[in-house]
Order: structure tokens, then C-alpha cells, then sequence
């Protein structure tokens, strides 16, 4: 058995997780968990890891308020089929 060496190229994976068509994917996501009334989405990628990411959080008091009784962004997330990360 011979051993294989991949090395990756971290530029360009990050050049990917920029692009245009990641963070679009990613606003899809987000929208789909946002589209209660009183919640805001916002989109970027990583500076330190190689990652493209989604914020999806109340976007007033009164909205946060509802989402702490009623685990509102919990339960839109899981019924996206996404899944929560630290």
C-alpha cells in the first residue's frame, strides 16, 4: 500500500469560499431561516479559517424577546435541515 500526499491550496480554497456563488448559497440558506418577521441575516466568509459562513439573529428587542420564549431561530434552522455551529 502506497501512501498518497495531498497537499491543499489554501489560497485558492479561500478564493473559493469568497466567491460570488458561495456567499449566495450561503444568503439562500440564511434567508430561508430569516424569513420571520423581526430577523435579520448577514453573510461573510472566514478571516482566519477557510470558511464561508451565514448570521441569522433577531434583529430588535422585541424580536430577540419572542425568540428566547419561542426558540424561533432554533426551530427555522432545524426545519431547513441546517445545523447549528459554535
Amino acid at each position: 500500500m502506497s501512501k498518497v500526499v495531498v497537499k491543499l491550496n489554501l489560497q485558492g480554497i479561500n478564493e473559493v469560499m469568497k466567491s460570488p456563488e458561495i456567499q449566495a448559497a450561503c444568503s439562500r440558506a440564511a434567508e430561508g431561516v430569516g424569513s420571520a418577521s423581526g430577523i435579520e441575516t448577514d453573510v461573510s466568509s472566514g478571516t482566519i479559517r477557510y470558511i464561508a459562513y451565514a448570521n441569522v439573529y433577531p434583529a430588535s428587542k422585541d424580536a430577540a424577546k419572542e425568540n428566547f420564549n419561542d426558540n424561533l431561530l432554533l426551530k427555522a434552522i432545524s426545519s431547513a435541515g441546517l445545523r447549528l455551529t459554535k
